[in-house]
């Protein structure tokens, strides 16, 4: 990412995330990591069951590591980690510990 790109980033966390979500370079990511995951919840898919996703989820919360927002892989230390993983609502929603009864249901993604 440019310093540009994390700028912009950090802006829309502070002041409108709909805009992160809606912005080109985002859209591409999703795009591309639905596309590298075959369009299945990598979760799922880790439990034997084919499931289609509907989210990217980043790995590296967004609100914590804007530097992170569009890329693929980023490196901790010396080691490559996946940033963006495909999921499906469910999924996500446990990744974030939500339930139907904490009200929390909607993702900031899905707004």
């Amino acid at each position: 990412m440019t310093k540009e790109d994390i700028a912009y980033t950090a802006w829309c966390i502070e002041n409108d995330i709909h805009r992160f979500y809606t912005w080109s370079k985002w859209l591409k990511a999703r795009e591309e990591t639905l596309k590298a995951d075959r369009g299945e919840c990598q979760d799922c898919k880790h439990r034997g069951v084919i499931t289609k996703a509907t989210t990217v989820h980043h790995n590296f919360f967004l609100k914590q590591y804007p530097e992170y927002a569009i890329e693929q892989y980023c490196y901790v230390g010396n080691k490559r980690k996946r940033n963006l993983v495909s999921l499906c609502h469910s999924c996500h929603e446990k990744r974030h510990k939500r339930t139907r009864e904490s009200k929390e249901w909607l993702t900031e993604e899905k707004w």
